[in-house]
């Protein structure tokens, strides 16, 4: 097997990184159509403070935070305390198209869908069960 050149490696990754890029803006346009949909036909709860209960609580079926809070330790705990225990977590790039997607006028941290409604098979594709 001949080695492979620098623009043969160069190709492979530039294809490789646009596919990764490609699919984190999927999941991301999924994480708002989950939250909108289920804030139309399940249940939602919006803000780091209530998000952090229902992920305490065993409510939250799935959390979607915004890559672009400031300070970053808003919400730095979410992720963390999700994973102990077993929630989904999804980052989108926007608080203010999360915060429209959950039908809010102004953006927000995080939303915690605790009722999917219709969303139920969107959930799947974050590993909700």
């Amino acid at each position: 097997m001949k080695p492979l050149g620098a623009e043969e490696v160069h190709f492979i990754c530039i294809s490789y990184c646009t596919q990764s890029i490609w699919r984190l803006i999927k999941m991301s346009e999924k994480a708002y159509e989950a939250v909108e949909i289920a804030r139309k036909t399940g249940k939602i709860i919006k803000g780091t403070n209530e998000v952090t209960k229902a992920i305490e609580k065993d409510k939250a079926k799935l959390v979607v935070i915004a890559k672009d809070i400031s300070p970053p330790e808003i919400i730095m705990h979410i992720p963390l305390l999700a994973k102990e225990k077993g929630i989904a977590v999804a980052e989108v790039a926007s608080k203010e198209e999360l915060g429209a997607a959950a039908g809010l006028k102004v953006g927000t941290a995080s939303v915690a869908i605790v009722k999917e409604g219709e969303a139920k098979n969107l959930l799947k594709e974050f590993g909700v069960k």
